[in-house]
C-alpha cells in the first residue's frame, strides 16, 4: 500500500477550502483517508496553510510521499528541512 500527504477538496462551489489528509493513493481524492494533518485555505489573503508537525514528520518517517503541492507547503513551513535533518 502506498502512501500519500495530499489536498482532499472540501467547501462550497467557487470557495474551496482543503484539508491536508494522509490517504492510500488508490482512493478516490475526496474519500476515504487514514488521518487529517492539516488545512490549506487559498480563500485567505495571503492563503493560511497548517500543519500537525508531528503527525507529518511521524508519516513522512513511515515513508508517506508528499505530492508536489504538499511538498512546497512543507518547504514554506520549515517541516520539510526538520524532516530531512532528522532523517540524515
Amino acid at each position: 500500500m502506498a502512501v500519500k500527504i495530499r489536498l482532499a477538496r472540501a467547501g462550497a462551489k467557487k470557495k474551496p477550502f482543503y484539508q491536508i489528509v494522509v490517504a492510500d493513493e488508490r482512493d478516490r481524492r475526496d474519500g476515504r483517508f487514514i488521518e487529517n494533518v492539516g488545512t490549506y485555505d487559498p480563500n485567505q489573503e495571503p492563503a493560511a496553510v497548517s500543519f500537525q508537525e508531528a503527525k507529518v514528520i511521524e508519516w513522512l518517517g513511515k515513508g508517506a510521499q508528499p505530492t508536489d503541492t504538499v511538498k512546497q507547503f512543507m518547504k514554506k513551513a520549515g517541516i520539510w528541512e526538520k524532516f530531512v535533518t532528522k532523517a540524515a
